[in-house]
């Protein structure tokens, strides 16, 4: 899950130390300082045939974005930044032991998340033990993308670079979204939003270079994956207003977790044929804040292509027609939303 401007948190609620504002400066120093010209490294004959190679690509889809999607032409994902770790940032979110709504950290610039992030591992678990001995649920997710909304010039990771040809453009599609449009406080507009740049751009991407379509199957399994984490979520949610005491609240709540993992195993071994690319994340420790992430990024997605669609794929209607959304109040906007979400056929 990438990180939405965590430099912006230099302007956090009194409640964040000295010390967590000294280390989101020194994190985004490193990582501005790290940055080279992509086009220098293009052009070194001494540097890794194989990174020149992803470098390229990436290259030509940061210039497809602004030519053909409409999106920001600045220099951000114009460089290359090695961070030598295997994320750009961890990402720790909590939640009470008896609810699914996530204990927020609120900013200036971006509104409310439902996470805290860090640069630094240790950080991050750090915090978790503390929220811990709070008696919270947490999780700490490491994030491989990172923006800042353009406030600065965000480089393309090494941290991004595990990722196939089509996830690496589609991530460069999806950050410069949200430098386009961002609606301060709403994720799920905002990611949405982004998420669907990112898969209608990559669809014309793949177009443009003479590719057939995309794997539909395996966003097939992430759409189906989503939705048993977050039909379990609402039970859990249902659950959680009850009034049941809490040892026999944490025995229901321990049943959930377990038929969602029946529920995946069941899944993966009949239709998905037994390739279960969610195994470690499902057999690992799950609590509320683990469950937290899920549909931020794809609920109204229906509904922007529904958008997409009534302004004839032209991406400045639709931009325009999406920025109006957007200037609604929140519940305004999420009306506006459901009746586009609901106009889409099937």
């Amino acid at each position: 899950m990438p990180i939405v401007g965590i430099l912006a948190a230099l302007s956090l609620s009194a409640c964040s130390t000295i010390g967590y504002y000294g280390h989101l400066a020194s994190g985004e120093y490193a990582m501005l300082t790290a940055r080279q010209p992509l086009a220098r490294i293009i052009a070194d004959p001494a540097a890794d045939a194989k990174l020149k190679a992803r470098l390229e690509l990436a290259q030509q889809a940061r210039a497809f974005a602004s030519d053909k999607l409409g999106l920001p032409r600045n220099s951000s994902y114009t460089t290359y930044a090695d961070l030598k770790r295997p994320y750009a940032t961890w990402n720790v979110f909590a939640a009470p032991e008896f609810s699914v709504q996530a204990v927020e950290n609120c900013y200036l610039f971006v509104g409310c998340l439902a996470y805290r992030g860090y640069f630094d591992r240790e950080r991050a678990d750090a915090e978790a033990v503390r929220l811990q001995a709070l008696g919270l649920d947490t999780w700490v997710g490491g994030s491989a993308a990172y923006s800042t909304l353009g406030w600065f010039a965000d480089p393309i990771l090494n941290t991004m670079l595990r990722w196939d040809d089509d996830e690496l453009a589609a991530t460069i599609f999806h950050e410069l979204a949200h430098q386009r449009l961002f609606v301060k406080g709403d994720t799920e507009f905002n990611e949405s939003f982004a998420t669907f740049v990112q898969y209608e751009g990559l669809r014309e991407w793949r177009a443009a270079r003479g590719l057939p379509p995309g794997d539909s199957a395996g966003r097939k399994h992430e759409d189906e994956f989503e939705q048993l984490v977050v039909d379990t979520r609402e039970r859990l949610r249902v659950l959680y207003a009850t009034a049941l005491p809490p040892d026999a609240m944490r025995e229901r709540k321990r049943e959930e977790i377990e038929r969602l993992r029946t529920e995946y195993s069941r899944l993966r071994d009949t239709q998905w044929e037994g390739k279960g690319g969610y195994d470690e994340w499902i057999n690992s420790g799950i609590n509320n804040a683990k469950l937290l992430p899920f549909g931020l990024y794809r609920r109204w997605v229906p509904a922007f292509s529904a958008l997409f669609a009534q302004h004839g794929g032209d991406w400045s209607a639709f931009y325009a027609a999406a920025a109006k959304i957007a200037r609604l109040g929140a519940a305004a906007r999420g009306d506006a939303l459901s009746a586009l979400q609901a106009s889409r056929p099937g």
